[in-house]
């Protein structure tokens, strides 16, 4: 198992779904004598994954009933694995105390990985329940297992010792990532600071908790549309979707439009209802910060008030410099350092933007000013006056499942790899499909998991998981990966049409999913994703970039009705409008990270979030027709877990990198399916995980240190 149950992942399991406890008439409710009975019973949660690809999660197998007495097993366990490593009576050696602790926590694994998926796209009530109970007691574990007194003596004498010079790249790498991770989390506190320490991260274990329940309950929520006649400008794909969300909700002959990013932004990009447009983008911009017991506001006062004192504990100046200090940045200088540079540019780019979609507003006599509720609506006409370019008749040739297949050829192109649907693994909803993946000679390389649509106790957005890690010192382990949407699903047998965006978030997760089966390394600990979190960006946003080349779309991007292959012209379109709108993106992006940091930079002080947030987009000169992407009382990356906390930037620092690298594609014979490229990116980073200094992977990579011209350049901004 990875060193320890890490703050991050317990932020993440504990901020995925709404507060609704169970009831004495919910015939769902898991009562305490169900709970004894499955706990006396052979658990499917602590039994070895058996059956094929080296055992797989028995997710058909699963019941509620389960987690609970599972998790307080696995914890027991693990801890008694860490407890006989802390008391070996022989000298700490690498094998004995480092290797021995990657050896710990294999059933917790198991029960973590099952118990994530749950809660983040199989909540209901009585998941909830046990997540909000769960929550402090994970905290608790992590504390106990990083404040062992004993064990951390081990470490240090490990990481002190003559052994430490002898051993290769990869193991002193494992050895200061233990040394590293434990004094990062107050193992050389004394006791009354352990203490305080470990109550910090309970509580906050809990806040997390809280906040991202309240934030799925409000995403549960819609504006309901009486009228046909209201949806004009819509597509009859969006039109039947939202139709469908209707009757789902008991509003038969009725439209609905759901409170996620899939239903929101289309809607605010063609409804012709301005009146709509706005309550839809309240509704959606409001997310948490609608007062009453949803209200994010001050669960969000609590945490950065404790996350402040625990760094302070640390030796840290505030949680910001906690956070940065292992990360590629090092300082939230530097990190600030460069969103500023980006920000005058961005922000010039914005008042452009507004400016061309108020002379399209009134050159068609609408009488308005340009509103947040507008900013999509006009920047689409601007978008097909300028390029003659609509994104509806772009949409007609984003299928998902030709993008699906997309993905696979392009890996297949790059990096070899070989893509076959299986059936005799077992998933835990019917939308949920298993892919074996093989290298280039035919070997099983690991399983792929892909979970498009949204649903009911699914929470939004994209993401990547790793259930199990690739490792070797033991025997070859392979991984096993997931992607996970929150698309619109369609009618059966109906295509699902996806927007350019959406398209490139699907090739950007995937990206995430490559860089865990690509992994090549020889501990799980340092394995696949488990790198700096301004790094793990990089491998996923580089990937978006095949979406584009002329091989997927001319091979993939084919229309709805008559299977055509997009027209070379509307690529050209594509192709020239490719920066367009670059100053609403990186804005709305900008803005969130910057907020972030500077609330984590804002130490002890007393904050209140709505207060702060507007004081600070006044500071920076936000413009008024932009809101942030993820305002504070529903930023999830940050106050759902420590997960992005003072880290928001780091899709600007990978990026920075993914300009760079793609470069080094775009120069090559080959362009971006050059073959001796490919091999060096494969070779230095997406196989060597945490086993090198990520600056010294991408040197070797590039062949010299970071340039940001190249950023600069991929958004249209002048390169300075």
């Amino acid at each position: 198992m990875r060193t320890v149950i890490t703050l991050a992942l317990i932020g993440a399991l504990a901020g995925c779904t709404s507060t609704v406890e169970p009831t004495a008439d919910n015939p769902d409710q898991v009562t305490e004598q169900e709970r004894a009975v499955v706990a006396n019973e052979s658990n499917v949660l602590l039994a070895e994954w058996t059956g094929p690809y080296g055992g797989v999660p028995p997710l058909d197998k699963v019941e509620i009933a389960h987690f609970q007495p599972a998790i307080e097993q696995a914890m027991a366990d693990y801890l008694a694995e860490i407890d006989a490593i802390a008391n070996n009576t022989e000298p700490a050696t690498f094998e004995n105390t480092i290797v021995a602790m990657e050896r710990t926590g294999k059933s917790l694994d198991r029960v973590m990985t099952v118990y994530g998926i749950w809660n983040s796209t199989m909540s209901g009530p009585e998941m909830q329940a046990i997540q909000a109970e769960m929550a402090p007691k994970l905290a608790s574990l992590s504390d106990k297992v990083y404040q062992n007194a004993k064990l951390f003596e081990r470490i240090e004498t490990v990481w002190n010792s003559e052994e430490k010079a002898g051993l290769n790249a990869e193991q002193q790498r494992l050895v200061w990532l233990n040394h590293k991770n434990f004094v990062r989390s107050g193992a050389k506190l004394g006791g009354e600071q352990k203490e305080r320490l470990a109550a910090i991260n309970q509580e906050l274990a809990s806040l997390y908790t809280s906040f991202g329940q309240n934030l799925l309950k409000d995403e549960e929520t819609w504006v309901v549309i009486d009228s046909e006649e209201q949806l004009k400008g819509m597509s009859a794909d969006y039109i039947r979707s939202a139709a469908a969300a209707a009757t789902e909700r008991g509003l038969e002959g009725k439209w609905a439009v759901v409170n996620t990013r899939s239903f929101v932004d289309p809607f605010l990009t063609y409804a012709e209802d301005r009146g709509l447009r706005e309550q839809v983008w309240k509704a959606f911009v409001n997310r948490g910060d609608n007062g009453g017991e949803t209200d994010n506001n001050e669960n969000i006062s609590k945490i950065l008030a404790l996350r402040a004192e625990r760094a302070k504990l640390l030796g840290h100046e505030t949680h910001a410099h906690w956070r940065l200090e292992d990360a590629m940045a090092g300082t939230p200088e530097n990190a600030i350092a460069l969103m500023e540079s980006v920000w005058p540019a961005a922000v010039a780019r914005v008042e452009q933007e507004v400016g061309d979609q108020q002379k399209v507003a009134d050159a068609e006599g609408a009488g308005i000013t340009i509103e947040p509720w507008d900013y999509r609506f006009y920047q689409e006409k601007v978008r097909k006056q300028r390029y003659d370019l609509d994104a509806t008749e772009v949409s007609q040739y984003m299928q998902l499942e030709k993008l699906r297949e997309a993905m696979f050829w392009a890996a297949g192109e790059i990096y070899g790899l070989q893509f076959a649907q299986v059936s005799d693994v077992p998933v835990h909803h019917e939308d949920v499909r298993v892919w074996e993946v093989k290298d280039a000679s035919g070997k099983h390389v690991g399983l792929w998991y892909f979970d498009p649509f949204a649903r009911s106790g699914k929470r939004s957005g994209a993401w990547m998981n790793a259930y199990r890690s690739q490792s070797r010192f033991d025997g070859e382990v392979t991984t096993i990966v997931s992607n996970n949407s929150n698309f619109v699903k369609g009618a059966p047998g109906e295509a699902v049409l996806i927007s350019w965006d959406d398209a490139s978030t699907l090739f950007h997760e995937f990206g995430h999913a490559l860089h865990g089966l690509l992994s090549n390394v020889t501990y799980p600990s340092l394995a696949g994703t488990a790198v700096a979190r301004d790094y793990v960006e990089f491998p996923s946003q580089i990937n978006e970039h095949w979406l584009a080349t002329p091989e997927v779309l001319s091979k993939f991007a084919l229309h709805v009705e008559t299977g055509e292959p997009i027209p070379d012209t509307l690529v050209k379109r594509i192709e020239e409008a490719g920066t367009f709108g670059e100053g609403f993106a990186t804005v709305e992006y900008l803005a969130s990270a910057l907020v972030d940091m500077k609330l984590h930079l804002a130490g002890d002080r007393p904050i209140d979030p709505d207060a702060f947030e507007k004081e600070t987009l006044g500071e920076l000169g936000m413009p008024e027709q932009i809101v942030m992407r993820h305002r504070t009382p529903q930023f999830a990356h940050v106050f759902s877990g420590d997960g992005y906390s003072a880290g928001y930037y780091s899709y600007l620092w990978s990026d920075t990198l993914t300009a760079d690298a793609a470069e080094a594609f775009m120069e090559a014979p080959g362009g971006m399916y050059d073959k001796d490229v490919a091999k060096s990116f494969v070779d230095n980073i997406l196989s060597v995980g945490n086993t090198v200094d990520p600056a010294e992977g991408f040197k070797a990579f590039r062949g010299r240190e970071v340039s940001t011209s190249a950023l600069m350049r991929k958004r249209g901004f002048p390169v300075k």
